[in-house]
């Protein structure tokens, strides 16, 4: 029996039709739309080991084998490419800064072995244990903090090289509003494109490791360090990150469900697993966490084509791009200027995901434990908290995300108990794509 049967006549999508994920389209075509998610995630997936200063090569080799590892593990029935991940900015920088990248690296493997085994609870228990734990409340504030505690990282960028910078940014808003639909999801990537340009003419680029680099050749790795002494206190920094992934992940299949078969529902868990045993497997080895990427939602979107041999390419695809360290070398040459523009934007965004968020599920911020739970947590991470003892450190995101926790659990307990007001949650919301169309809006 062949992996997927043949849409209509192999060549085109009727109108009102989509190519579900067991179809195709003949193979030059199923080729061609594999490529366009490759450039897609490109621009993300890349900024993230430029941004931490992992090798660019290794996290698009281990992005290429997560994809592949994630259709397996879904059985072929889930279409989804797996970026670099946002939500490991923060933890890495700070990891890697204090502790070296080998830590870093244990804290990407202990977030990909939770996520992991979040999955399996999902997928045998259900979404309802997490809704309650982490209400919108909650799951805003950690994710807002996740990006607003990254904002001196950029404005360190940002200051070497300021006209760059400035450009830089500039062009990645008027991208966002000048585009609709594909060109308008990657407004980040383009706005990269423009800087890159405006500092190859200010002479900004260094191009000496490119010019070193073999054509062909195996990424470089790195191992994951459990035995630093301080790679404990490290790991505790990076689990927030799961619940972003989470949200990530359910967004995804939500988004594919909608336009496909609700059936495909049923499959969160198994995404989850995927995508835990994926982030595991890059940290063990120099790899980037990954996640579900909204860029390649908004390719089938465009394109209506949701099979999954489409993936197959992608990742494959992927994978031999990192076979060339000189084409890692030419990405890693983006300077501070450029790196200070787009993330200025690019960590205020992953802010706004949280706001969003609270907005998305109208969080009563009448009420005081919802106030503190988001006003305490956000201050935590913007200013850079931070608490040690002897060799094991807390950063500012793990003491926010706690608080956020602590602050509202016992807080509503508390306001239960004294009929003060107390707030009663909701389920944990999808984080849909950045960038693009906004859902259901008309076009002027």
């Amino acid at each position: 029996m062949p992996l997927w049967t043949l849409h209509g006549n192999g060549r085109t999508v009727e109108p009102g039709q989509v190519v579900t994920p067991g179809e195709r389209l003949n193979w030059p075509a199923t080729v061609a739309i594999g490529a366009q998610h490759v450039v897609a995630m490109f621009g993300a997936t890349f900024l993230v080991p430029v941004i931490t200063g992992f090798p660019v090569s290794t996290t698009l080799f281990f992005s290429g084998i997560g994809t592949l590892l994630f259709l397996v593990v879904t059985r072929n029935k889930l279409p989804s490419y797996l970026g670099s991940s946002f939500a490991f900015i923060a933890p890495v920088t700070a990891a890697t800064a204090s502790q070296g990248m080998g830590s870093a690296l244990a804290g990407i493997v202990a977030v990909g072995v939770l996520l992991a085994a979040v999955g399996f609870v999902v997928q045998f228990a259900g979404m309802g244990w997490i809704d309650k734990l982490m209400p919108p409340v909650v799951a805003g504030a950690i994710v807002a903090l996740i990006g607003f505690n990254l904002a001196p990282v950029a404005w360190d960028n940002f200051e070497q090289q300021p006209v760059t910078a400035s450009v830089t940014l500039v062009a990645v808003i008027l991208f966002s509003v000048l585009f609709r639909g594909f060109l308008g999801r990657i407004s980040i990537f383009l706005g990269v494109i423009v800087g890159y340009v405006v500092a190859l003419l200010f002479g900004e680029v260094d191009f000496s490791a490119a010019d070193e680099a073999d054509w062909f050749g195996l990424p470089e790795f790195h191992l994951a360090d459990f035995a630093a002494p301080g790679t404990w206190s490290v790991i505790a920094m990076f689990l927030p990150v799961v619940l972003v992934l989470i949200a990530e992940n359910v967004g995804h299949v939500r988004g594919v469900a909608t336009m496909t078969d609700a059936s495909v529902n049923q499959h969160t868990g198994r995404a989850l697993i995927a995508d835990g045993a994926a982030t595991t497997l890059a940290g063990f080895f120099g790899g980037s966490g990954t996640t579900t990427y909204g860029e390649n939602i908004g390719v089938m979107a465009a394109t209506r084509v949701y099979s999954t041999a489409a993936y197959w390419v992608a990742g494959v695809v992927a994978v031999l791009l990192a076979l060339s360290p000189k084409i890692g070398a030419v990405i890693a040459s983006v300077p501070a200027g450029v790196l200070g523009g787009v993330t200025t934007a690019l960590y205020g965004l992953i802010g706004i995901i949280g706001i969003k968020i609270w907005v998305d599920n109208r969080v009563d911020f009448s009420r005081p434990v919802n106030q503190y739970t988001g006003a305490v947590s956000l201050v935590i991470a913007i200013a850079g908290f931070t608490m040690q003892w002897g060799e094991f450190q807390l950063g500012a995101i793990v003491i926010g995300a706690a608080a956020a926790l602590l602050i509202y659990h016992l807080g509503n307990a508390i306001a239960r108990w004294r009929k003060t007001g107390a707030d009663d949650g909701g389920p944990i919301p999808a984080v849909g794509p950045l960038g693009g169309d906004p859902e259901n809006a008309p076009v002027r």
